[in-house]
């Protein structure tokens, strides 16, 4: 299994949110469409041209974007992007668009906590943890085997029936996790700590847990991974080496009994593979992709 990512672009996912109960399915307050969601690393590269790295005179380790949102109605063009840098010193770079206030809105490092338009994610919540690592004080809580969904079938995802239909339907397996711990730096960061369980074999992250300011458990992210050389028999995009292939993800508001669910890709793309894995240009993912003007250019 492969977690390095010379460059990323995922395709074609969809999101619900809104509140669940024991009693009925998830009542969708907001559905979400996304065009893409990219990244290109600058440093570590092992598949695509240029190797071992982007020469930059900025430091950055990688660049991200998601943009455009194409659904719902009210928030069609949106898109962020930001800019990670090797110095463990120095903030994120990021931007918010907003074509309704004609806008580009600078973030704060504190606000990749933020969950925005309604739904439950943050942008550090991304894969389990996606915040820069030196603005936590961690610790090692303990090692211990856990399940984890690493090998799931279903693709694209199968949500479960009934007043489950927030979880996703996949085998689960026994795995060695590490159990860390992490509190942020940042006096407005908006969780006292995160858990998160790292597999001890991949590294990768299947699920965390965030808590409030008073210590309470607040919101959990859940992964449902697999591992293959295609999205599906017959994809029109085939791997060497098996690659992730990421069905879905899940973020549960525990104390509001609220729940985003994204299926990546959106059942609404018959035949799209989603995940497209160190294609470089030829998927379009290329250093132009990263830039304000391309932000603001996709949500018009």
């Amino acid at each position: 299994m492969q977690v390095t990512i010379d460059d990323l672009d995922l395709r074609n996912f969809d999101a619900d949110t809104g509140p669940i109960s024991e009693d009925r399915p998830l009542q969708v307050e907001r559905h979400f469409l996304i065009d893409h969601f990219r990244r290109l690393s600058y440093v570590g590269r092992l598949y695509v041209d240029p190797k071992p790295e982007i020469p930059n005179k900025e430091g950055f380790q990688y660049k991200e974007t998601l943009h455009p949102l194409i659904e719902p109605f009210d928030l069609k063009g949106v898109g962020f992007t930001y800019y990670r840098y090797l110095d463990p010193a120095k903030q994120d770079d990021s931007w918010l668009y907003l074509p309704s206030l004609r806008r580009v809105r600078r973030l704060s490092t504190a606000q990749r906590s933020d969950a925005l338009f309604g739904q439950d994610t943050d942008q550090d919540s991304y894969g389990g943890y996606a915040g820069q690592i030196a603005w936590m004080d961690w610790k090692l809580l303990g090692v211990k085997d856990t399940l984890a969904a690493f090998h799931t079938s279903a693709f694209p995802v199968k949500w479960a029936d009934g007043a489950n239909d927030w979880a996703f339907d996949g085998e689960w397996e026994k795995r060695p996790m590490y159990i860390v711990e992490g509190s942020s730096k940042l006096p407005q960061y908006a969780y006292s700590k995160r858990v998160i369980y790292v597999d001890k074999d991949e590294f990768v992250i299947p699920y965390s847990d965030m808590y409030d300011r008073g210590g309470q458990l607040w919101k959990v992210w859940i992964n449902d991974f697999s591992y293959k050389k295609e999205a599906f028999p017959g994809s029109p995009m085939k791997y060497d080496e098996e690659v992730p292939f990421g069905a879905a993800i899940v973020m549960v508001d525990m104390q509001l009994q609220h729940a985003t669910k994204a299926s990546l890709p959106s059942h609404r793309f018959p035949g799209e593979a989603g995940w497209y894995w160190h294609q470089g240009a030829n998927a379009g993912t290329t250093e132009d992709q990263f830039t304000i003007a391309e932000l603001i250019g996709s949500g018009h």
